[in-house]
């Protein structure tokens, strides 16, 4: 089950709001807990039984870490839960690969073990390893109802595909939060936009996308390669800031309050500034429990280019068991290395230089996402270069890129004016000003009819997968 589908959207979140909001306040928790089971188990049912261990396995060693905190024992089953959970998802998502690597380097031939992956399976074991690890580090209490940690994990607004939700944000919600009409409308407006997002741009932004990389990018259009890439670009922002969107919404509407996971990434000066705006669930969750514990930037040169290469080695694997991901990782390492030690930006004085900096950095983000999306390391390596015109093909202006302009030419108009905060700074004065009480008005209803507006292309079967499911 998706949330931009008719059947969350009309059947399943009605039906769990009513229940939770007739039902009294000490009941409520559970309720949300059953719903979360059961949304998660909607796709694959057996995999309920993965998470629930998951759940277990952490919600007891995070018991006997507090028990046994002040002697080595606990540290000690720190380490065992870092390498059960990491286990356990090498095995549902990295063992295959790892076995196709051991094939090719050794010559065997050991058969792939053709295991299914869970559905977030890396969203909900990162954030039951951060649960333990702040256990162990004392900065959060350990929780003794499992029920508890079981709704913390398995919630259902940001269970598939983030943000990733730290144990210390919603520690105090679980039992205290307070849900009023005010938080509940912000929360449904939220939900609409971050709907209207993934269905209205990012669905159709995605046949520009997937027919460019469908083509074999050596004999195609060069013009049309970029406008393809430019069109994916746009598609994974608005596809995952959708998603975040609509977590953040309806954890609003239960009366939870997430943190941001998007910051309009793509108006970023620096690979630096990019990573600090996008995903950033995920980028302060590695920028925590592993940059800083390796020691951070405040080591001697060296071991500072490592511990950069440790954490984008392993972003780059987090999203996938794909060469293309580890490159994709790789790529952003290269890139800091290059901007932290002779680039500097920051310390640039001249404002063209910065200006010329910030080009680069979208340029590259957008190689980056070229790779990213394609299937072999080998294409996207072949797309890239036929971007730049490596394969001898014209730039020109052809058919292709008429028909495609002309028919998703608005969503790509659109997509580039919503990546960056020109709607909010004009929504922020038009609240200063006399006409705040019109904007007021308006507001809800543009947010109704962004929903209706999205729920029609649904009705009428537009393609709608979400990029993060698979991950």
């Amino acid at each position: 089950m998706v949330f931009s589908s008719l059947l969350f959207a009309f059947y399943f979140l009605p039906l769990v709001l009513a229940l939770y909001y007739i039902s009294k306040e000490k009941y409520r928790n559970y309720i949300l807990l059953v719903a979360s089971l059961g949304f998660y188990a909607y796709g694959e049912p057996k995999f309920v039984f993965v998470m629930v261990g998951s759940i277990a396995l952490n919600y007891l060693l995070a018991l006997f870490i507090d028990k046994y905190r002040d002697k080595a024992l606990a540290h000690a089953l720190m380490v065992l839960d870092v390498v059960l959970n990491i286990g356990i998802l090498f095995i549902y998502k990295y063992l295959d690969f790892a076995i196709t690597i051991t094939n090719r380097v050794a010559g065997s031939n050991i058969q792939l073990r053709g295991i299914v992956l869970p559905i977030g399976i890396s969203f909900f074991t990162f954030q039951a390893l951060s649960y333990v690890i702040d256990v162990y580090k004392g900065t959060v209490k350990v929780q003794k109802n499992p029920l508890y940690v079981a709704l913390y994990i398995s919630f259902f607004p940001q269970l598939i595909a983030g943000p990733i939700v730290r144990y210390s944000t919603i520690e105090d919600q679980i039992l205290n939060r307070k849900c009023s009409v005010e938080s509940f409308a912000d929360g449904a407006r939220r939900f609409m936009i971050g709907f209207g997002k993934k269905v209205i741009l990012a669905n159709n932004l995605s046949e520009v996308a997937s027919a460019s990389f469908g083509m074999d990018a050596t004999v195609a259009n060069p013009a049309f390669l970029w406008l393809g890439a430019i069109c994916f670009s746009l598609q994974i922002f608005f596809d995952f800031s959708g998603y975040s969107d609509m977590a953040i919404g309806l954890g609003k509407m239960f009366g939870f309050q997430f943190l941001e996971n998007f910051n309009y990434p793509y108006i970023s000066r620096s690979v630096t500034e990019f990573w600090r705006r996008w995903h950033i669930s995920l980028s302060s969750w590695f920028r925590d429990y592993v940059y800083i514990p390796l020691g951070g930037s405040r080591v001697p040169f060296v071991r500072h280019i490592l511990n950069m290469l440790a954490v984008w080695l392993l972003t780059g694997i987090w999203h996938g068991a794909n060469y293309t991901f580890i490159a994709w990782g790789l790529g952003y390492f290269v890139l800091l290395v290059i901007e932290k030690y002779l680039i500097k930006p920051d310390k640039r004085q001249f404002v063209g230089f910065r200006v010329l900096w910030q080009v680069v950095t979208l340029v590259c983000v957008n190689f980056g996402w070229v790779i990213f999306n394609s299937p072999t390391l080998k294409s996207g390596m072949r797309y890239c270069l036929a971007m730049v015109g490596y394969y001898g093909t014209k730039f020109a202006i052809d058919d292709t890129i008429i028909y495609n302009l002309r028919e998703y030419g608005a969503f790509l108009v659109l997509g580039v004016l919503f990546s960056t905060p020109i709607a909010k700074v004009i929504g922020e004065k038009l609240d200063k000003s006399r006409f705040g009480a019109i904007a007021g008005v308006i507001a809800p209803l543009g947010c109704g009819f962004i929903f209706l507006w999205a729920v029609s292309f649904l009705i009428l079967g537009a393609h709608n997968p979400f990029i993060y499911f698979n991950f």
